[in-house]
């Protein structure tokens, strides 16, 4: 099977395992794992941050940083298609007591009028006032779209002028950071605070942070504890993502050529194909992804009438050419026919 489902599906490679079998570890619980400090070191400075916090999984470093900014009873604003919103289980309501207002901008982009007319100064007991704006980048389900940083600096600007927070998911943000080759410490610069993912493009078994300012994550940490993610010697973990920061961030730009290969078979424009996602809309997306099962080649609905394909570290350029081939098939063979008289 050719797996495009997501590329968190990827697995750990003998280098990898063999520097996660060799870390030095210690409790980090009690702050005590040396390679987990590392790590959170390293990622805090790549991003111009004070500190960042190692959690087992995005929708909790998300959390974290949500939470940072926004407490119960005040709300984010986000597009309406964000992970936050659409693939957290409620978790921020759950955890939290915060709520959300949403934009739909194009493929997930900032919609700057839309969000000035959303946002909700502090106007009594009656209103719930806004407190932070959240953007994602790349958007997920915006097809992998990178948000343009003069639109991120647009937005930073009218978020100090109303004295709100900027929160970023960038679960993918690596990839922002090759497709267009802006310094990570840019997009740290117009966030108060943001998660980043391992475990995605960059081919960790395990693995977010948190990044802000010492203070958040200092009370993050007892948040991670509260929710049951403190962890003991997991430097073990740590080591793959120190790992994969000094081995699988280039090569993001593979994954990115492989996409739009896709993207052409599946007829969708390579053009509007930043990084590693390509959206397709279908007739049935039950019917490709079994169709395209059936056919060697895995991916996935992420809607009634939409397909996901992702590319990642494993799979190979000979492999993204087998799939177009069988993706093609699938979908003249599952489009609807038209009848005449």
């Amino acid at each position: 099977m050719i797996d495009l489902r997501s590329d968190t599906v990827t697995r750990p490679g003998p280098q990898m395992r063999a520097a996660m079998a060799a870390a030095e570890v210690g409790d980090d619980v009690y702050g005590e794992d040396p390679t987990v400090r590392a790590l959170e070191e390293r990622v805090a400075a790549l991003f111009g941050k004070e500190a960042a916090i190692f959690t087992p999984t995005g929708s909790m470093a998300n959390v974290l940083a949500v939470r940072s900014v926004v407490g119960a009873g005040e709300e984010v604003l986000c597009d309406s298609s964000a992970h936050i919103a659409r693939a957290e289980l409620g978790a921020h309501a759950a955890y939290t007591g915060l709520t959300m207002r949403t934009w739909t901008g194009p493929r997930g982009g900032i919609d700057l009028p839309a969000i000035e007319a959303l946002f909700a100064p502090d106007l009594g007991p009656f209103f719930v006032p806004t407190r932070a704006i959240s953007v994602e980048n790349t958007h997920n389900f915006g097809g992998g779209t990178v948000l343009p940083l003069g639109d991120l600096q647009a937005l930073r600007s009218y978020a100090d002028s109303v004295g709100a927070a900027v929160h970023m998911d960038g679960a993918r943000i690596w990839n922002a950071h090759v497709a267009t080759g802006t310094p990570l410490a840019e997009y740290g610069a117009v966030t108060d605070v943001l998660a980043v993912c391992l475990s995605k493009g960059l081919g960790a078994p395990v693995g977010s942070l948190m990044v802000g300012t010492r203070a958040a994550v200092d009370e993050a940490r007892v948040w991670r504890k509260r929710m049951g993610g403190g962890m003991r010697q997991v430097g073990i973990l740590a080591a793959a993502g120190i790992y994969a920061l000094d081995h699988h961030v280039e090569r993001l730009a593979d994954d990115h050529a492989n996409a739009r290969l896709l993207a052409e078979a599946c007829d969708v424009d390579p053009g509007t194909v930043d990084t590693n996602i390509v959206v397709v809309d279908v007739s049935d997306a039950a019917a490709v992804v079994a169709a395209a099962r059936d056919a060697g080649v895995l991916v996935g609905a992420v809607g009634a009438r939409t397909v996901r394909v992702v590319t990642h570290l494993d799979v190979s350029r000979d492999q993204a050419v087998a799939a177009a081939s069988v993706l093609t098939k699938v979908l003249a063979s599952t489009r609807p026919t038209t009848g005449g008289s």
